[in-house]
């Protein structure tokens, strides 16, 4: 490893700002101000994100601190502790990983780096090599992004000099400021979890009325949930916009089928699908929950495109489809890494999970989640089933939170400190 640090696109050499002297001016006592009357249509129409370098639109500004491999995990993490205002990203893998499995791997970590709501990037790795195949794949959007090697330093060196490039990366990143995007702009990805008989008839729903309205004006979406899709797959086939793409879906549903859940089961589906949750909740069978997971994309929507794990989409707007496993972080994870912004999970007896760069925005249908789980919930739409709430009224609650949250608002699970970030393994390191 050299002694300067692979960079890219960033320069430290910058202009010191003078202080602004100010004066203590006593609080008055806190009182939630009353909210401001909008009209909906025009809630609708737009939100307040980070336009970043190659033109995408964040809305959120993280600095991210990321391992190319498991060693180099503590060495993120310090750095994180060391300056206040960035975010570590430590995973478990990286380390003899080779042919589809590597590629997935960089493709994550780089598609993780070059998500709009980062601002900027610091890259830690034990060799040099690998660690700057992310960098310069980061760096294409234009992005600030540096790279250091572990080995032949020690973590102490570069622990040091990486702090130092963080610390000039939180300031610069803490004076971007946000502009007026069109709606078009934004990326929602949606997955649900713990489902329940109420997920299918409620939050999933909502979530596809949801589409329904954004997709024609000009957003990307996506779902996955390979394996969730059985026992429905002749109707997910049929969704799809062209015969064409119809036909590509279901050979990668079959692939997934044969080569995964077949190849690798010891009784039912996966020995996992539904889960022991989802038959708590009433789901007893995967075409169930298939039926269910197929309401996220709506009456109206047909997906354009089918994108491998962590891919981002290339067809201009509109749904796609992504080959994803349904484990809730690892799902939520690749879509990040193909580019979206907000994710929405709807749920029905109560999952937790969360993602370090993409808000995640909770819905439920469920009122006994809702009496016990509250602070995991940012959208009640329980009213469907006591039939006060229609479908198209709780989708526009939907996207009333979505714009809010893409304008700021902390979803519960990111105000809860939920930052779960799991890599996809497809085999056995070498």
């Amino acid at each position: 490893m050299a002694s300067a640090p692979i960079v890219a696109n960033f320069s430290l050499n910058r202009n010191k700002l003078k202080p602004v002297k100010g004066r203590w001016i006593e609080a008055p006592s806190f009182k939630a101000p009353m909210r401001r009357k909008r009209r909906a249509d025009a809630a609708m129409d737009h939100f307040f994100g980070w336009r970043r370098e190659n033109g995408r639109v964040g809305v959120r500004n993280h600095v991210v601190l990321l391992p190319l491999d498991d060693l180099s995990n503590a060495a993120c993490e310090a750095v994180a502790n060391n300056i206040k205002g960035t975010m570590a990203l430590p995973h478990a893998y990286g380390r003899l990983q080779f042919g589809a499995d590597l590629d997935l791997h960089f493709r994550t970590l780089i598609g993780t780096g070059s998500n709009p709501n980062v601002a900027a990037v610091i890259v830690i790795g034990i060799e040099d090599s690998w660690t700057k195949v992310v960098v310069e794949g980061i760096a294409k959007t234009g992005k600030p992004v540096v790279g250091f090697g572990i080995e032949g330093h020690g973590d102490i060196a570069v622990i040091a000099k990486a702090s130092y490039v963080a610390k000039e990366f939180v300031q610069w990143a803490s004076e971007l400021q946000r502009e007026k995007c069109d709606i078009s702009e934004l990326w929602v990805s949606t997955k649900c979890g713990e489902s329940d008989t109420t997920t299918g008839l409620s939050s999933c729903p909502t979530v596809g009325n949801m589409y329904d309205k954004l997709i024609p004006k000009g957003i990307y979406g996506v779902f996955g949930e390979t394996s969730e899709i059985t026992g429905a797959e002749h109707l997910c086939k049929a969704r799809a916009a062209t015969p064409e793409v119809g036909e590509r879906w279901y050979k990668m549903w079959k692939a997934y089928q044969d080569d995964v859940i077949e190849a690798h089961k010891t009784s039912d589906l996966s020995d996992s699908q539904p889960t022991k949750g989802n038959i708590a909740g009433g789901l007893t069978t995967i075409e169930e929950k298939a039926l269910g997971n197929l309401e996220k994309i709506g009456r109206e929507c047909k997906y354009i495109d089918i994108l491998d794990p962590a891919e981002a989409p290339a067809k201009g707007p509109g749904l796609y489809f992504m080959d994803t496993s349904s484990a809730a972080a690892e799902c939520v994870t690749l879509m990040a890494a193909g580019g979206y912004v907000v994710h929405t999970f709807p749920t029905g007896q109560g999952n937790v999970i969360g993602n370090p760069i993409v808000p995640v925005i909770k819905i439920t249908g469920n009122p006994k989640t809702m009496r016990t789980m509250p602070e995991h919930i940012d959208v009640d739409v329980s009213g469907i089933l006591r039939r006060d709430l229609t479908i198209p009224e709780a989708g526009d609650a939907l996207i009333a939170s979505i714009i809010r949250t893409a304008n700021g608002r902390l979803t519960a699970a990111e105000a809860l400190g939920h930052r779960e970030f799991v890599m996809t393994k497809l085999y056995r390191s070498a």
